[in-house]
C-alpha cells in the first residue's frame, strides 16, 4: 500500500510537471509566432519600400517614397507615408485582373493595426473614389516617424509627420513600428530609401 502511495504521488508529480510544462511551452510559442509575425511584416515593408524607391522602377525627379497629406476615405484627410509600386503588389486583392501604377499609403487605426490604403492610378474611379483598405496587420499599435538630425549625429523620433519651415511635411528617413499583444510589445524599425521628389496625392 505504501509503495503503491508512493508510486501515485510520483505519478501526480509528474502529471503536474508536464501540464505546467506543456503551459509554458505554449505561453513561449506564442511569444515566438509573435516575434516571426513582427518581424516579416517589417521584412516584407522594406522590401516593397525599397522596391518602390529604387531605379528602374521611378526616374529622375519622381519620388516613391514621400509623406503627404492624403484623402483615406470618406473626406477624411491625414499626413501619411505614401509611396508608390509601379508593379503593383503581389499581396493586393483586385476585383479583376491585378494593375500596375498603385500609390500605397500607411496608417495606424485604433482597433484595426496597420493599414495599407491603396488605389491604381489607371483605374476609372481613381480621381473620384476613396483608396482600397488592407489590414497588414491586427498587431501594430502605433508608427512613429525618425528623421536624421546631422548636427547632432542622432535620430530624432517623432509620433507625427514632421513639418519643416517652409509648411512641407518632411518625410523621414525610416519608420518605427511597435506590435502589440498580450501586454507585450516589440519594436521594429524599417529604413526608407529616398529618391528624387513628386508624388500625385490620391
Amino acid at each position: 500500500m505504501v509503495a503503491l502511495a508512493i508510486v501515485a504521488g510520483v505519478v501526480v508529480a509528474l502529471n503536474a510537471f508536464v501540464f505546467s510544462m506543456s503551459e509554458l511551452w505554449g505561453r513561449g510559442r506564442d511569444w515566438r509566432l509573435f516575434d516571426q509575425h513582427a518581424r516579416a511584416l517589417t521584412r516584407f515593408l522594406e522590401n516593397e519600400l525599397r522596391t518602390a524607391a529604387l531605379p528602374p522602377r521611378v526616374g529622375r525627379d519622381v519620388a516613391a517614397v514621400e509623406a503627404m497629406e492624403v484623402e483615406v476615405d470618406f473626406g477624411r484627410r491625414e499626413d501619411l507615408l505614401v509611396f508608390g509600386l509601379r508593379e503593383g503588389s503581389r499581396i493586393l486583392q483586385w476585383p479583376e485582373r491585378p494593375l500596375p501604377d498603385v500609390w500605397a499609403a500607411l496608417e495606424v487605426k485604433p482597433g484595426e493595426g496597420l493599414v495599407l490604403h491603396w488605389r491604381s492610378v489607371l483605374e476609372e474611379d481613381y480621381a473620384n473614389d476613396s483608396p482600397r483598405q488592407m489590414v497588414l496587420s491586427p498587431l501594430v499599435s502605433a508608427i512613429s516617424y525618425e528623421y536624421f538630425e546631422g548636427a547632432f549625429q542622432q535620430w530624432e523620433i517623432e509620433d507625427q509627420l514632421r513639418t519643416g519651415d517652409d509648411g512641407e511635411l518632411e518625410t523621414p528617413g525610416r519608420i518605427r513600428l511597435t506590435f502589440t499583444y498580450r501586454g507585450q510589445d516589440i519594436q521594429t524599425i524599417v529604413p526608407l530609401t529616398i529618391f528624387g521628389e513628386g508624388l500625385p496625392p490620391f
